[in-house]
C-alpha cells in the first residue's frame, strides 16, 4: 500500500468514527478496543470430542465405514475448514473412493449431517467453555471493548455454543461473528480476521486477536494483530513464533494459567488490564 493510500484509509477512519483530526493518529490508534475470537480450540476445547465425534457419526449416518482417530484428526486439524477436512481425507487416506454424486455435492451434504450431529451434542450440554472464557467476555463488556469472531466453523455451530453457554443474549454481545464461508480462503490466510475487522470498522492496531493454534496465529499476524495463544491438548506442541504470549488457558481466580512462552508480568489470569498491558507492549 502507498503512503498516499494508506494515509487517506487512515483520514477516512478518523471521520467515520467521529474522532477529531487534532488528536494524534497514534493514540488513537493504539488504544484496544475489540478482541476477536477464535472459536474451536479457543473458546471451547470441542475438536477432539466434539467435531471429530460428530464426523465420525455423520460418516455412520451416511453407511461409510471411515471412522477419525485422534491421531488423524489431528493431522487433519492442519486443514481448517470442516468441508476442506472431508476432502483432505478422501485424498490422502480414500483415493479410490468416488462419489457417485460428484464430490463437491458428496462433501457438501456429508457436512451439512455432520454439522446436525455437532448441534445435537451442543444441545446436549456436553460441549463447555473453556476455563476463564466466560468471565473475560463479561468482563471485557463490562469495560466496553468490543467483541467479534473470526472462525472458519459455520456461524450456527458459534451461535449454539454461546446461547447453550451463556444464554441466548450472549450471541448480541458480539458486534461480528464472522465465519465459515464469508470468506474464500480459510486460516492461515488473513482473509477471515481482516473481514472481521472490516465489519468492526476498526484497524488491526486497535485489536487483539485470541487463538489456539498456530495457523490461526499465522492468519492473524498476517492482518497485523497482536495475538495472545491458549494452546489445548492438540497444539501446545506448534510453533507459536510470533505470539505476543502463549498460555495453556486464560486461567481462573481459582485456577491461574500457566505461562509456555512470554512474560505475563506476574499475571495469573488473563483479564481486561492484562490483555491492555500486552497490547500495549506489542505496540
Amino acid at each position: 500500500m502507498s503512503p498516499v493510500i494508506a494515509a487517506e484509509k487512515l483520514r477516512s477512519l478518523n471521520l467515520r468514527v467521529g474522532f477529531s483530526q487534532t488528536r494524534p493518529i497514534c493514540t488513537i490508534m493504539n488504544e484496544l478496543k475489540a478482541l476477536i475470537f477464535d472459536v474451536d480450540g479457543t473458546l471451547a476445547d470441542n475438536e477432539q470430542d466434539g467435531h471429530r465425534i460428530a464426523f465420525n457419526l455423520a460418516f455412520a449416518d451416511a453407511g461409510l465405514d471411515w471412522s477419525w482417530d485422534r491421531n488423524t484428526y489431528e493431522d487433519l486439524l492442519e486443514t481448517f475448514g470442516g468441508k476442506e477436512r472431508i476432502h483432505r481425507y478422501m485424498e490422502d487416506f480414500q483415493p479410490g473412493f468416488d462419489p457417485p454424486a460428484g464430490r463437491d455435492r458428496f462433501v457438501r451434504e456429508l457436512h451439512q449431517q455432520k454439522t446436525l450431529r455437532y448441534q445435537e451434542l451442543l444441545n446436549s450440554g456436553a460441549i463447555p467453555l473453556r476455563p476463564g472464557v466466560a468471565r473475560l467476555l463479561k468482563e471485557a463488556r463490562a469495560n466496553g471493548l468490543g467483541l467479534a469472531v473470526a472462525s472458519t466453523t459455520t456461524a450456527v455451530n458459534v451461535t449454539t455454543l454461546l446461547s447453550k453457554t451463556l444464554g441466548e443474549q450472549s450471541i448480541s454481545w458480539f458486534e461480528v461473528i464472522a465465519c465459515g464461508d464469508v470468506v474464500a480462503r480459510k486460516k492461515p490466510a488473513p482473509d477471515i480476521f481482516l473481514y472481521a475487522l472490516e465489519e468492526l470498522g476498526l484497524a488491526a492496531s486497535e485489536c487483539l486477536a485470541v487463538e489456539d493454534s498456530e495457523s490461526g496465529l499465522a492468519s492473524a499476524l498476517a492482518a497485523g494483530l497482536t495475538t495472545v495463544v491458549t494452546v489445548n491438548e492438540s497444539t501446545r506442541k506448534q510453533n507459536f513464533t510470533g505470539a505476543a504470549i502463549v498460555l495453556d488457558q486464560l486461567g481462573e481466580p481459582d485456577n491461574g494459567f500457566r505461562v509456555l512462552a512470554g512474560d505475563a508480568g506476574g499475571a495469573t489470569l488473563v483479564d481486561v488490564n492484562f490483555l491492555k498491558l500486552i497490547h500495549h507492549r506489542a505496540r
